[in-house]
């Protein structure tokens, strides 16, 4: 059976590439990358006598025959895409085609610029006796999204929502949230092209985050972080998990009474 190799490049950083991705990157004989999001300095890993092919400008029965064919040369093919190819990757549609060539894809996850956001501004997501949800979606722009999944409605959870895609939308997401009950002082962190070096952190709140995307010129790859779990004051509350409470007996651990 052929197969190519789809591989999460991370968020930016070439140094947060997978051992196992990197590993294939450097043993391709073919790599396709999309060159308006990966970072060059990862793809010239790629041993010297690999062909790389740049794909932002293709669209996709292009960019998938360019693959069927060196596939059928005997090539071994390592296609790239940023982050992890299962978040907003568009690569169900290329496999789908692929498999009308008898062709086969191996994923190879990436780091998701959801996590590498977190960590830019050392957050923890999920906060005991705060949230113990992450949504990960996107607002609403030219491209709909499904009737149960409006972006108000995600939002009557209260948990932590992570927004994907949406620099452009802020507006419209303010009002959303607004609309599910969060109130105007809820804490945002806005990160635009985490790990890369010119990364920018940007901490708001609800009512101010349309105005400090403005005046930051942050109209895209941001990756929006919302909720109470985002409290840059977060250290300060009297949150505790029960994984480390003394009082608490688990499978490695009896608790100590006091």
């Amino acid at each position: 059976m052929k197969k190519i190799y789809i591989v999460g490049a991370g968020p930016g950083d070439p140094d947060l590439v997978t051992v196992k991705g990197l590993k294939m990157i450097q043993t391709a004989d073919v790599v396709m990358y999309t060159d308006s999001l990966v970072n060059q300095e990862l793809i010239a890993k790629a041993k010297p006598e690999a062909e790389v092919v740049k794909t932002a400008g293709m669209h996709l029965d292009e960019m998938v025959q360019a693959i069927v064919d060196r596939v059928n040369d005997g090539k071994v093919v390592a296609r790239v895409h940023t982050g992890d190819p299962a978040m907003y990757g568009a690569i169900m549609e290329q496999m789908a085609i692929l498999k009308q060539h008898d062709i086969t894809c191996e994923i190879i996850p990436g780091v998701s610029s959801v996590f590498a956001s977190a960590a830019a501004v050392g957050a923890e997501l999920t906060i005991p006796d705060l949230t113990q949800t992450l949504i990960l979606t996107r607002a609403e722009g030219r491209t709909p999204v499904p009737e149960m999944e409006k972006l108000k409605d995600l939002a009557s959870h209260h948990c932590t929502i992570a927004l994907f895609l949406s620099a452009t939308l802020t507006k419209k997401i303010v009002k959303e949230l607004q609309a599910a009950g969060w109130s105007d002082d809820t804490p945002i962190a806005v990160v635009q092209r985490a790990t890369w070096p010119n990364q920018k952190i940007v901490r708001t709140t609800l009512i101010n985050l349309d105005e400090d995307m403005r005046k930051n010129g942050i109209r895209k790859h941001a990756m929006i972080l919302a909720g109470w779990a985002l409290d840059p004051n977060i250290h300060e509350k009297d949150y505790r998990s029960k994984l480390y409470d003394k009082t608490f007996t688990h499978g490695f651990r009896k608790a100590v009474t006091e």
